[in-house]
């Protein structure tokens, strides 16, 4: 800008020159052309100044590189930090999906089972014979709880056993029955033991064969009974008898299983034969609304 104004003003000096007659008004000129060279340089000072906040703002930009460089630090260590904290909760969700299998013994008992790893033998006169853990349960019943002799069948192999005894049957006292305290017979009772399905069944057999003429009417009132019975049921049994003749009897059924009951088992069978015996009964005195049903049982 300095030198574009210069020529301007030599233009300026040469027009005063030609029209002034004295000298005094050339220096007059000459002292203001003097003015005009100093604001010029004014204005150089003050573009000089500008270049240097130039470079004031050029070291702003410097100092902010840095901080993008911390920033970058930063954004490094974040990802360093997640890395721990999700191998952790990895850790955390595998541990309770991997529960400890337990032990089994040779009976397939598990190690929390109250008869496991236990062994239990019983004298014969053909030897000593295993005894396995449904099988001792129907014999601690019967023997410990009851008090009764051992009468227990148990087969070669130990898989198998049998029970059988009798009882009586009486009719209630409540007036509310149609077999009264008088109305007395006898009940046959076989309970059979499948160790390898650990099931105990229980039958309760009429010992009287079922006349055919009676077949009928006892088969239908069975089918109207059995619904509402709520623990086990009733039915007809036929077999042959020792002279090849084919025989029916009536009878009451129902069984427990033992498999998953790791405590308890004794109970489960006092129960069973508990609720059976109960239910049977009242079986029994619903079959003799049919006067015929009754005499035969009472005969």
């Amino acid at each position: 800008m300095a030198t574009k104004k210069s020529p301007a003003k030599k233009k300026v000096a040469i027009k005063v020159a030609k029209k002034a007659p004295a000298k005094k008004v050339v220096k007059k000129v000459v002292k203001k052309v003097v003015a005009k060279k100093a604001t010029p340089k004014k204005t150089v000072k003050t573009a000089v100044k500008k270049p240097a906040a130039q470079k004031a703002v050029a070291k702003k930009v410097v100092a902010k590189k840095p901080a993008t460089k911390a920033v970058k630090k930063v954004a490094a260590k974040k990802p360093v930090a997640k890395k721990p904290v999700a191998k952790k909760s990895v850790k955390k969700a595998k541990k309770p999906s991997t529960p400890k299998a337990l032990k089994v013994d040779q009976y397939g008992l598990e190690e929390d089972d109250e008869f496991y790893g236990l062994y239990f033998a019983k004298a014969t006169d053909e030897g000593k014979i295993e005894v396995k853990p449904c099988t001792f349960s129907l014999m601690y019943w019967w023997k410990g709880l009851l008090g009764y002799p051992d009468m227990i069948e148990i087969s070669p192999d130990s898989n198998a056993a049998m029970l059988q005894f009798e009882s009586t049957f009486g009719g209630g006292d409540s007036g509310e029955t149609v077999l009264t305290e008088q109305d007395i017979f006898d009940v046959d009772h076989i309970i059979e033991v499948d160790e390898e399905e650990m099931l105990v069944s229980l039958y309760s057999y009429i010992p009287i064969p079922v006349p055919e003429d009676l077949l009928g009417a006892l088969g239908l009132s069975i089918l109207n009974i059995n619904p509402e019975t709520r623990y086990g049921n009733l039915e007809i049994c036929s077999t042959d008898n020792e002279e090849g003749q084919n025989e029916h009897f009536l009878r009451y059924r129902t069984a427990t299983y033992l498999r998953g009951i790791k405590s308890g088992k004794v109970e489960a069978i006092e129960s069973m034969i508990t609720n059976g015996s109960e239910f049977f009964g009242l079986a029994l005195d619903a079959l003799c609304v049919n006067v015929s049903i009754k005499k035969w049982l009472l005969s």
